[in-house]
């Protein structure tokens, strides 16, 4: 329904101009009160949004355009040299709350999987080169029913992203590399190098998948 689309899209850039709006407002009344230069910004969301890619709308499934959010941070303890730089690790929202804790210098609960982000951009050495994740489980549960919204999983990593729909027992494999916008399912792939990796991620699937399900502590 192209009327329905255009309404949409002009109410989430008109939503995205308010909060680009509030956040000038913020940085600029921490400037009047003289204490930017002493507080950590944190800019982030929830999750991402459909605009029509694969034929959905909102949010809810393991596509890159759901599940991939903005992170900015200002942290007055960054070297100059590092500000406005970018850095492609994997970060999860399940972070944000060791990372704030680690401002405030209160240790972390065992119970919390995250970890604190700053060592990413505080370190002369990045931690994603060696001791960072490479890879996360996701999962996102049924609502109302699995006619509406099923649930789904997948195991993501930064060339491949292993999906599986429990309701339904079907699974998906992308390449990242090569298909960013997951237009092509490779899961039926006859090639030696696409069956190992399918072969491999699904084993690692479901061992995470019992893992994050566990009382153990886990870090991810």
């Amino acid at each position: 329904n192209y009327t329905k689309r255009q309404t949409m899209m002009k109410n989430y850039y008109r939503m995205a101009t308010e909060v680009d709006s509030a956040c000038g407002a913020i940085l600029e009344e921490l400037r009047r009160q003289d204490a930017l230069d002493n507080t950590v910004i944190i800019f982030t969301t929830d999750n991402g949004n459909f605009h029509s890619e694969h034929g959905l709308a909102d949010k809810w499934y393991p596509h890159q355009e759901s599940i991939r959010v903005p992170l900015i941070i200002r942290d007055p303890r960054m070297m100059y040299e590092q500000r406005g730089t970018t850095n492609d690790a994997m970060t999860l929202n399940i972070d944000l709350a060791p990372t704030i804790l680690g401002f405030a210098g209160v240790p972390m609960p065992d119970k919390m999987m995250g970890r604190d982000i700053s060592p990413l951009y505080l370190s002369p050495e990045s931690p994603s080169s060696s001791n960072w994740r490479e890879e996360f489980f996701y999962e996102h549960p049924i609502i109302s029913k699995k006619s509406y919204i099923p649930s789904s999983e997948a195991l993501v990593r930064k060339d491949y992203k292993y999906m599986y729909w429990p309701d339904y027992g079907y699974e998906q494999l992308f390449d990242l590399v090569n298909d960013p916008g997951e237009l092509e399912d490779i899961i039926n792939s006859t090639d030696p190098h696409v069956v190992n990796t399918k072969k491999e991620m699904k084993k690692r699937f479901d061992w995470l998948k019992s893992l994050v399900k566990s009382d153990g502590k886990v870090t991810l």
